[in-house]
């Protein structure tokens, strides 16, 4: 198996894309953060002492996608057209829904499953005071398009 992410010496380098094709490029990001039935009712109440935690956990989610370059080692810096931050609050869970598009060289799959990461930490992090035994998990790609690979939906 041949690693794109190591040179001629072994040594970790970024891929070079710019020979790569512009297409248009959207990738879908779903994860989940369990809680306490009573966290989710303070959740939808707006009594959380730090604020609305959907409206925040959206901007950190958008943020988490803008600055995917930023945190992951190897990820190119790319301009993102748009990112979409969506909740589904069940009775003691949020699910998390991202999805990413640009028009370039790269996919979005990693700032999309980094939007779900953000919006999911910044739930926690506005929460913990009322639930510390919230779980994030789940966190997985489960469709993208445009590229070289194509179209990929998870079964």
């Amino acid at each position: 198996m041949d690693f794109t992410h190591f040179n001629e010496e072994g040594r970790a380098h970024m891929v070079n894309i710019g020979e790569k094709e512009d297409t248009k490029r959207i990738a879908v990001a779903v994860g989940s953060i369990k809680m306490k039935e009573e966290t989710v009712e303070l959740i939808k109440q707006g009594q959380i002492k730090k604020g609305d935690v959907l409206a925040v956990a959206q901007i950190a989610g958008i943020m988490g996608a803008k600055k995917t370059w930023d945190l992951i080692p190897m990820c190119h810096n790319i301009l993102i057209s748009s990112a979409d931050i969506r909740f589904n609050v069940l009775e003691n869970e949020i699910q998390i829904e991202a999805q990413v598009s640009t028009i370039g060289k790269t996919g979005v799959e990693m700032e999309a499953l980094t939007a779900v990461s953000s919006a999911a930490l910044t739930i926690y992090d506005m929460c913990k005071a009322a639930d510390k035994d919230m779980e994030i998990g789940e966190i997985k790609l489960i469709k993208k398009t445009g590229g070289k690979s194509g179209y990929y939906l998870r079964k």
